[in-house]
């Protein structure tokens, strides 16, 4: 009798759990909320061997920290990395550039969130600058138990880049999830 008492305490306590996520009260957020500018010169230890390129693999950890620190200071709950989509290389970053990353959230879809990275590189000497790339990462609000929990609602975009990424995400999101129905 014991064992059935505590089944249904343990299927209460999910069932509480699925509830407070559906009602999450937490408030909506605007863009400018989340959006911050990372600054990185590059290092040495940052590059090829060999040569003078900053590694596309570091490049991608950059990415991959501003774009969850922004996802954090949306929710302001643990977030996981889901996905990342193709990231382009479109010009290369020598050591002693600066590395600035820009991110913010594009899109909320429910328990899940889309995050913009654009990757630029300025010549500290010349002050020339250029972009380098993009990348479009999906991140997960996740509880203490790693179970994905609502994300606050963006509030509508304000500026017309804003609404542009705003459509644009959920263009992507449409073919990331026809993606995932044809590979299974």
């Amino acid at each position: 009798m014991n064992k059935t008492i505590i089944k249904i305490d343990k299927t209460i306590i999910k069932i509480i759990k699925k509830v407070n996520n559906m009602t999450d009260s937490r408030p909506s957020k605007f863009v400018k909320e989340s959006s911050l500018i990372n600054y990185k010169i590059a290092m040495p230890e940052d590059s090829n061997p060999g040569n003078e390129n900053v590694n596309g693999g570091r490049v991608l950890q950059l990415i991959d920290n501003v774009a969850g620190i922004s996802a954090l200071r949306h929710c302001r709950t643990r977030t996981v990395t889901a996905s990342i989509d193709k990231m382009d290389f479109i010009y290369p970053i020598k050591v002693g550039e600066l590395m600035i990353l820009s991110a913010s959230v594009n899109h909320v879809f429910g328990q899940s969130m889309e995050v913009g990275v654009r990757v630029e590189v300025e010549n500290l000497r010349t002050g020339d600058r250029h972009t380098t790339g993009k990348a479009y990462l999906t991140f997960l609000a996740v509880d203490q138990e790693g179970q994905p929990i609502k994300v606050p609602f963006l509030v509508e975009p304000e500026t017309e880049t804003e609404k542009r990424r705003y459509k644009e995400a959920e263009a992507r999101r449409k073919l990331r999830l026809e993606q995932r129905e044809l590979l299974g």
